[in-house]
């Protein structure tokens, strides 16, 4: 069964994860409701995601918004009419200028087509794109979440989701990823939202509290 969450549920369904988890109780009373972050299904979008692995989201947003500033739109004939040195420019790794390319490639060959996507299951969304170069789970897990509101997703990769998880839960740094996935299912089928408020929470709270 796909589970979604739209702006009309997304209050109603914090409400319901406050009822069950009052540490999540606590994040909407100290800092109201968490954005209900979303992004359109795109191919720019996609390379967003891309340009976030392992960086800050300001270094990625940058390097967007340079590539957008070199071709205007960013679709994936104009990103492959680009030279390596102009990607470059752009702020792009060598690994992300591929990853980007090989996703174009797929793109406007007919091997992936983003609209075909928002009516299939998680699962299957997820094996068609990790079969990309460059494509993991991380960046599904974001893909699902902020481009297609799927509502149960708990992007274990995210490190920022896992450290406000500790903090809330007052777990040890060395908590074993399992632990985050067995507790996270408490919050099932809305762990999506449950993450919203730990990112919430995240950018809500000095980092020394």
């Amino acid at each position: 069964m796909i589970y979604k969450f739209t702006t009309e549920t997304f209050s109603s369904i914090c409400d319901e994860l406050a009822t069950r988890d009052a540490d999540l109780a606590a994040i909407i009373q100290a800092h109201g409701y968490p954005p209900m972050w979303r992004r359109p299904n795109t191919f720019e979008t996609l390379v967003h995601i891309i340009l976030e692995q392992q960086v800050s989201l300001a270094s990625a947003l940058s390097a967007l918004n340079k590539l957008r500033e070199r071709i205007q739109e960013i679709t994936p004939a104009r990103v492959l009419l680009l030279t390596d040195e102009e990607m470059k420019a752009c702020y792009f790794s060598r690994q992300k200028m591929a990853y980007t390319k090989y996703l174009a490639e797929a793109l406007l060959g007919g091997h992936l087509r983003l609209d075909e996507l928002e009516h299939l299951p998680d699962d299957e969304i997820r094996q068609k794109l990790t079969a990309l170069k460059g494509i993991g789970n991380w960046t599904v897990d974001v893909y699902l979440m902020f481009v297609l509101q799927r509502a149960d997703v708990f992007p274990i990769g995210d490190l920022a989701a896992v450290n406000a998880f500790k903090r809330v839960k007052g777990l040890p740094k060395d908590t074993p990823r399992e632990v985050f996935l067995t507790m996270s299912q408490h919050w099932q089928p809305y762990r999506t939202v449950a993450t919203m408020l730990l990112w919430h929470y995240y950018l809500s709270t000095p980092r020394g509290k």
